[in-house]
């Protein structure tokens, strides 16, 4: 079987990098964790690897904007090829590859324009800005999937309980059109919801006001999902602080915790593929 190259980026403020690559290889993954500067210096190439992620944290202490100043540096940085990063990350998900963001990294996604990417042009047609709460939350939230959703990360989980540690995760759409076309092509997978399942603008169970209760998004393709809560930190069944419940509920089940199963999801669909 395949074994699934997995590329975690890091560097200048991001900081869960560690976590994020123990999960990957905790679901059989070969993993990397590296420095941005050795892919822009043309030490590393991304197109050695199967899926590009970019974890959480503060790039750039977020002095204009979360994932601001980073997003730029992929964007027009010229690397010794004569491309920038962006550049060489079209071409990766032309040869239908993946990429992953979490918060700072959901950030990141967002603001470059891969996600939703809805027009097809690599615009920005979202932000993801400051809490209406005006402070960072620190909390564990639920969360529901949609229905029908595009990518292979969600796979078989209508619901999960995950934390979120943000200070800008509210999502703001930028125009009527845009959000129309997030919701008819079923972009926004991953809702805030209440103990039923139903996605709610209601705080604290949505930690930030964002529109359509988002969580998390994908593009039309499904190649590229960015989330706001972090499955990187519900890995052991013994992350969650009802764990002694989790285990008397499921005890059948192992103590994997359930934001193992989104990377589990993309190893084996890549492996499958």
């Amino acid at each position: 079987m395949k074994t699934v190259r997995s590329l975690v980026i890091t560097g200048f403020g991001v900081n869960c990098e560690v976590e994020m690559a123990a999960a990957y290889k905790l679901v059989g993954a070969d993993v990397r964790i590296v420095h941005i500067n050795q892919i822009l210096n043309g030490v590393i190439s991304i197109h050695d690897y199967d899926i590009i992620n970019f974890p959480g944290g503060f790039s750039y202490g977020d002095d204009l904007g979360s994932a601001k100043v980073l997003t730029n540096k992929i964007k027009f940085k010229k690397m010794k090829s004569g491309n920038s990063l962006f550049d060489e990350i079209e071409r990766f998900l032309g040869d239908g590859k993946y990429i992953f963001g979490i918060c700072n990294g959901f950030q990141l996604l967002v603001k470059t324009g891969l996600l939703p990417n809805v027009t097809g042009r690599n615009e920005q047609e979202t932000t993801l800005t400051f809490n209406d709460s005006g402070h960072f939350e620190d909390r564990w939230c639920h969360c529901s999937t949609h229905h029908v959703n595009k990518t292979p990360f969600l796979k078989n989980i209508e619901r999960i309980d995950l934390p979120v540690r943000h200070g800008e995760g509210k999502l703001i759409v930028r125009n009527e059109k845009i959000g129309k076309m997030i919701l008819d092509n079923s972009l926004n997978c991953l809702s805030y919801c209440d103990d039923e399942g139903r996605a709610t603008a209601e705080y604290p169970l949505n930690p930030n006001g964002s529109q359509f209760a988002c969580a998390g998004l994908t593009d039309p393709s499904g190649q590229i999902f960015g989330m706001m809560p972090h499955p990187e930190a519900f890995i052991s069944v013994y992350n969650h602080p009802d764990w002694p419940k989790l285990l008397e509920m499921n005890h059948n089940s192992g103590e994997d915790g359930d934001g193992l199963k989104i990377f589990k999801n993309i190893v084996e669909h890549i492996q499958q593929k």
